[in-house]
């Protein structure tokens, strides 16, 4: 068994690599945490809900040697719904298109039936190489690692294949992340990058977001205001102290307008507009991310925008 704990240098060469490394495991697992902390920017949503992810997320990792290009997908589970099938698609899809597979296993929690039945169906693609990446490794002491790095090496061996790495890993506390991206950038193939630099992901969530709410303040004004209005999203963070089965998506979002005459309209008679622009939108945005929102709107005037270079660039123009 080959656990890694510390960094091998490997020798200096132009040679640079891009491909797609993606993470599975069940829900809650810390794929998306483990995606941001990677990144370095919050790219992922990780709300402690099964199933929040429904979209591929691509977070990409830019480094002198590699562009290392991560797709989060939706957990793989029993599905109960059609709609649960769909997404056990996206994800088979996905793993057969990435170069690597990362499989997140919590530190904190002993190998379950819903791992078992993920690793089951990695046993089944063969040519891809699977890194088992032990997560939340900040909440155990040493000898319960030590006990779940056994079992994970002792599982792959029952199903027939061998793990490419065993890693352990905390996001929150920054262990070993860099060493992660060290140990899977050697299984993407040599080429350039894929992505111009500075990108971070190509999944737009907070513009998609942001347009909902657009879409919802223009909603009878249209005449009124039909290119008067921006909305930016400025934060999009999960509720702490909330239950794993309970989570809270706190959305904070301004609605831009040119003139303070505009103001009212947008508010309405004791805020009755906001607020029925709030509900609508909110429904939407939970719709498109699956997973409950707290969303907090807030009106401001930003002079003639449409004809300012400095505001538009602001603005996302």
């Amino acid at each position: 068994m080959s656990v890694r704990t510390q960094s091998s240098e490997e020798p200096a060469g132009a040679v640079h690599r891009a491909g797609f490394a993606c993470f599975v495991g069940r829900p809650n697992a810390g794929k998306s945490t483990l995606t941001n902390a990677l990144v370095g920017q919050k790219v992922a949503i990780t709300a402690n809900q099964p199933q929040t992810t429904r979209h591929t997320v691509r977070g990409i990792v830019h480094r002198p040697d590699a562009q290392l290009i991560l797709v989060d997908t939706p957990g793989l589970h029993k599905p109960r719904t059609l709609l649960g099938e769909r997404l056990n698609d996206v994800v088979r899809t996905t793993w057969a298109e990435v170069d690597v597979i990362g499989f997140c296993l919590p530190a904190n929690e002993k190998l379950g039936p819903g791992d078992r039945f993920i690793a089951k169906e990695l046993a089944s693609i063969k040519k891809t190489p699977k890194i088992a990446i032990v997560t939340k490794t900040d909440l155990v002491d040493s000898k319960v690692l030590a006990e779940q790095l056994i079992a994970i090496d002792q599982l792959g061996k029952e199903l027939g294949f061998e793990w490419a790495e065993i890693v352990p890993v905390s996001a929150v506390a920054d262990k070993q992340v860099d060493l992660l991206a060290d140990l899977l950038v050697p299984l993407l193939p040599e080429g350039p990058a894929l992505y111009p630099e500075g990108d971070l992901t190509d999944e737009p969530e907070q513009v998609m977001i942001a347009e909902l709410i657009r879409e919802a303040a223009l909603e009878g004004v249209r005449d009124e205001l039909p290119h008067s209005i921006a909305v930016v999203v400025e934060e999009m963070l999960p509720r702490e102290d909330r239950p794993a089965d309970k989570p809270l998506l706190d959305i904070h979002a301004f609605v831009y307008i040119e003139r303070p005459s505009q103001k009212g309209i947008i508010i309405g008679p004791k805020g009755k507009r906001l607020k029925e622009v709030g509900i609508k939108s909110r429904k939407q945005i939970e719709a498109l991310l699956g997973t409950p929102v707290f969303l907090d709107l807030h009106v401001k005037v930003a002079k003639d925008w449409q004809r300012d270079p400095r505001q538009l660039r602001k603005l996302g123009f």
